[in-house]
């Protein structure tokens, strides 16, 4: 019986001394009340932990202030890389660090997370945030040096330039070596930039310089760069800062130059598969759609099937399919007892198709108002979809205030599948359509729409 109490205390002492804290302090405070830890793999967040935040009165610089604190306890399993501290979930809501078997302790400023960050616990966090201030401090004394001459090609900074590129070398040499058992060790060994050992006198030589050798450091089978942020971020840059163009056109044709770069340098599929998702999902927010297209029908498409996730496809072809650049998605109605279709509908040189209901105060104040403008458009057609619960209203409406119009009537409100389809969350909503039927624009409300067709 002994020997099984001593066995049981031994394993709970194992347990409890297995796991490690991790303990952050915000400051200023913060509103939010929650915090999620996700442990960082590929491009995806696998979740940890939570834990609550609370406030605390604390000294800082002499002064009392008010901060945020959480305390979070990593399971014993919980296996050495890169995490995430969720606090917000739009902007700048998370703070990334390394874990290796040790407790990690740390202060920032919450709207500026990972530029102010500073540990105070953590050998392997304290010793990479110095590797990034120096070596950080040695660059920018190289590129300084550099920007000058371009600037100003008659400066004589060669030797100045040859100083500056031989302390950030032993810089870099010293952390590699320093580094060579520490977790944090390939970050730093793919951090090192490719700068030329002689000053430039060209900005294209230098721009060049700084695209062809982008890559030569960053090891994409390297699974500890993998499950973390740091090759996103990297790629990030390339495809959106290193490659620019203030000209549209040509800033398409960079992105995809840069695409083919990133990811020919990918060898294993399934990480391929989820940087290209990645991507379409970053150029989903300035809706991208021919860079979108390009990454489906060029790279997504091209991966064997089972890798391909057919959710996703759905979901991201549902997403775009109405938006301006694409053909409207195309539903049919009766009208005077014949059959319609958008798609082969063919009275009007334009059309505008807008989503409204009778039971939406804000559409029967712009519904009569737009009836009365469309009299100065006789080249552009009115389809009025309405989302409705009944038909009772609607029929009587319709027959007497939008006369010469396409009227369709949509059931099930905002459950409708065209609504749906068209991503309507709101009445009224706003489509214009050229004679192919091609969205042109999205007004926001009637004088937007005004607004383009008068400039039309």
């Amino acid at each position: 019986m002994t020997k099984k109490i001593l066995s049981l205390l031994l394993l709970v002492s194992s347990i409890t001394f297995g796991q490690h804290i991790v303990k952050g302090t915000m400051s200023p405070k913060i509103k939010t009340d929650w915090l999620i830890l996700y442990k960082l793999e590929g491009t995806k967040q696998v979740f940890v932990n939570n834990t609550s935040i609370k406030t605390d009165t604390v000294l800082i610089g002499g002064k009392k202030e008010a901060v945020s604190s959480f305390e979070i306890k990593l399971p014993s399993s919980a296996k050495p890389g890169a995490y995430r501290a969720t606090y917000r979930l739009e902007g700048a809501g998370f703070v990334d660090f390394f874990y290796n078997k040790e407790n990690v302790s740390f202060i920032f400023n919450p709207e500026y997370p990972q530029q102010s960050i500073v540990f105070s616990e953590s050998s392997e966090n304290m010793f990479y945030a110095k590797f990034l201030e120096d070596i950080s401090a040695a660059q920018q004394k190289l590129d300084s040096t550099q920007v000058a001459v371009l600037q100003n090609p008659s400066l004589d900074l060669k030797e100045d330039y040859r100083a500056a590129f031989k302390n950030l070398d032993s810089i870099q040499n010293k952390y590699a070596e320093l580094s060579k058992n520490k977790f944090v060790a390939p970050f730093i060994n793919a951090s090192a930039r490719i700068n030329p050992k002689e000053i430039l006198t060209s900005v294209t030589a230098y721009l060049d310089n700084i695209k062809s050798t982008y890559f030569n450091k960053l090891d994409f089978s390297n699974k500890t760069l993998v499950n973390s942020s740091f090759l996103t971020n990297r790629i990030l840059d390339y495809v959106f800062y290193i490659n620019y163009s203030e000209d549209l056109q040509q800033q398409q044709i960079l992105h995809k130059n840069a695409i083919e770069t990133v990811l020919s340098k990918i060898k294993n599929e399934p990480y391929k598969r989820d940087i290209i998702e990645f991507l379409i999902e970053q150029f989903e927010a300035a809706k991208n759609l021919e860079i979108i297209d390009y990454l489906f029908e060029s790279h997504y498409n091209k991966l064997s099937a089972s890798l391909q996730n057919a959710k996703f496809k759905e979901e991201k072809k549902a997403l775009f399919a109405a938006e301006v650049g694409r053909i409207a998605p195309d539903f049919s109605w009766t009208e005077n007892g014949k059959k319609l279709k958008l798609s082969t509908l063919n009275d009007a040189e334009s059309y505008v198709l807008v989503f409204w209901s009778t039971s939406c105060s804000h559409c029967l104040r712009e519904i009569p108002e737009l009836y009365t403008y469309m009299k100065t458009q006789p080249n552009t057609k009115v389809i009025a979809f309405a989302l409705e619960k009944d038909a009772f209203v609607w029929d009587n409406y319709q027959k007497n205030n939008l006369r010469g119009w396409h009227n369709v009537l949509g059931l099930n409100k905002w459950q409708n599948e065209t609504a749906q389809t068209y991503q309507v969350f709101s009445t009224p909503s706003y489509f214009v359509l050229d004679k192919n039927k091609k969205i042109i624009a999205k007004p926001n409300d009637i004088n937007d729409v005004k607004g383009f067709l008068d400039k039309n």
